[in-house]
């Protein structure tokens, strides 16, 4: 009979296994018994490899998620031993929430990076029962790695500033921020790139390796600064109550686009101008409702300082329009009309100059 031995040491080595034990005294075949060890080593480092990947894979979110519930926890200790005001609470819901997308990020790229490599770890063993030399492979291995890093080593940059960008918390999807080269709200933050789309609905992807610096326009509140100039005559203390009226009945009215999560600010007199003086206002809201809720401002100002006969100082522009009869007669100052009915009928040399 083709592959029959009389032993089993023949058949199996010298330390033969149950199972080639077994199906040889069963079947008195060496080829039988020899490929039926090797697929029971197989079966056994892959159902090994699947248990442990699976449990690291559940395993490592929840110790990631222990650790930063850990933090909150003793964040809100100790705010409990105070007392909050609206916006403070409001911020400290916005950092949990953050803090959840943030756990969940990083569980999922550890996760993977974890059961990656017990999958290597299960191949390389599977390989071994085959009988191949793994120390040659592994050094080929070794070199085609480190030719690979050297040839990618923007790749590994925008990896490694990803996983920074996610654990430090520097910006989310739905944040406004300033990249640098674009800015616009976050679509998609990657290891690799990060995604976002500009107010004109370009899409942009950035690298992560060439952010330098970041602004992020909209982390657990933003602030609307709205500059308003009025003109040199004006009664400030009125103009400024004018102001403070407006952004606090904006504040009460509770517009769900223009959330003022605290009491608006008059801040006084930001600066002179040559046309006129600068009253700053500031208003704080929920993150990326800024913008909304100073358009919202703006539009009641402007109609409280039309009720109030508060003056915008903007500059007048007077045009002279001078018509030509002759080509030879030019300069003739009973050509020259105003456009505007300000304007004086004749200036002389001024007028025509």
């Amino acid at each position: 009979m083709l592959f029959q031995t009389t032993t089993v040491d023949d058949a199996c080595g010298d330390s033969p296994g149950a199972i080639c034990r077994v199906v040889f005294e069963q079947t008195d075949n060496q080829f039988l018994a020899q490929v039926a060890s090797i697929l029971t080593s197989i079966v056994l480092i892959l159902a090994i490899a699947w248990i442990v990947a699976r449990l690291l894979r559940r395993q490592i979110p929840r110790a990631v998620s222990a650790i930063i519930t850990r933090r909150e926890a003793e964040s809100t200790r100790r705010e409990s031993e105070r007392e909050l005001t609206r916006e403070q609470v409001i911020e400290r819901n916005l950092a949990r929430e953050r803090a959840r997308q943030r756990t969940e990020t990083l569980g999922g790229v550890l996760g993977s990076v974890v059961v990656g490599v017990v999958w290597f770890i299960a191949a390389v063993m599977v390989l071994g029962t085959f009988g191949i030399a793994l120390a040659p492979l592994i050094a080929g291995a070794g070199v085609v790695g480190i030719a690979i890093g050297f040839g990618a080593q923007k790749m590994v940059q925008d990896f490694l500033a990803g996983i920074f960008i996610v654990m430090e918390d520097q910006f989310g999807v739905g944040d406004v921020v300033d990249l640098g080269q674009a800015t616009g709200t976050v679509e998609q933050v990657g290891l690799r790139i990060t995604r976002l789309r500009d107010v004109d609905g370009v899409v942009w992807y950035v690298p992560n390796g060439e952010i330098v610096r970041v602004g992020n326009m909209s982390k657990l509140w933003s602030r609307a600064v709205l500059d308003i100039e009025v003109s040199y005559d004006t009664d400030l203390d009125a103009a400024g109550a004018a102001l403070k009226e407006e952004a606090v009945a904006l504040w009460k009215a509770g517009l769900p686009d223009c959330t003022i999560i605290a009491e608006p600010e008059f801040w006084g007199i930001e600066r002179f101008n040559a046309d006129g003086i600068v009253l700053r206002l500031v208003v704080q809201t929920e993150p990326t409702e800024q913008w909304a809720t100073a358009r919202a401002l703006r539009g009641r100002i402007m109609a409280r300082f039309t009720r109030d006969g508060i003056e915008v100082p903007f500059p007048q522009r007077t045009v002279w329009l001078r018509a030509q009869s002759d080509s030879t007669e030019s300069d003739s100052p009973a050509s020259d009309s105003p456009a505007s009915g300000n304007a004086e009928p004749d200036r002389g040399d001024e007028g025509r100059a």
